[in-house]
C-alpha cells in the first residue's frame, strides 16, 4: 500500500512493472482492503509521470464531498424582520 487515508477510506497504489508479475496478490489484497470499505484505486508509475494532472483528478473525485458544519449557537446572519 503506498498511501491509504483512513478519512477518505481511500487506497492509493502506485504500481511499477513488477506489479504485472503479481496480479494475483494484488487482486487478493484489493478485495480485502474493498471487504473492509475502502476504494482502491492504482496507477501505473508511468500514468503517475506523464499524466498527473489526471491522477491528481481521479483522485480528487474518489475524495467524499465534505459536509458542512452548523454554525454554533449564536452565530450567522439573523433575521431582525426589519
Amino acid at each position: 500500500m503506498d498511501f491509504a487515508s483512513f478519512d477518505a477510506m481511500l487506497v492509493i497504489e502506485v504500481d511499477g512493472g513488477q506489479h504485472a508479475l503479481q496480479k494475483a496478490e494484488d487482486h487478493e489484497r484489493d478485495t480485502w482492503l474493498v471487504n473492509q470499505g475502502f476504494q482502491v484505486l492504482r496507477f501505473w508509475n508511468n500514468e503517475v509521470i506523464g499524466n498527473i494532472d489526471g491522477v491528481v483528478e481521479t483522485i480528487y473525485r474518489k475524495l467524499p464531498t465534505p459536509s458542512p458544519k452548523p454554525l454554533p449557537p449564536g452565530e450567522g446572519s439573523r433575521c431582525t424582520g426589519e
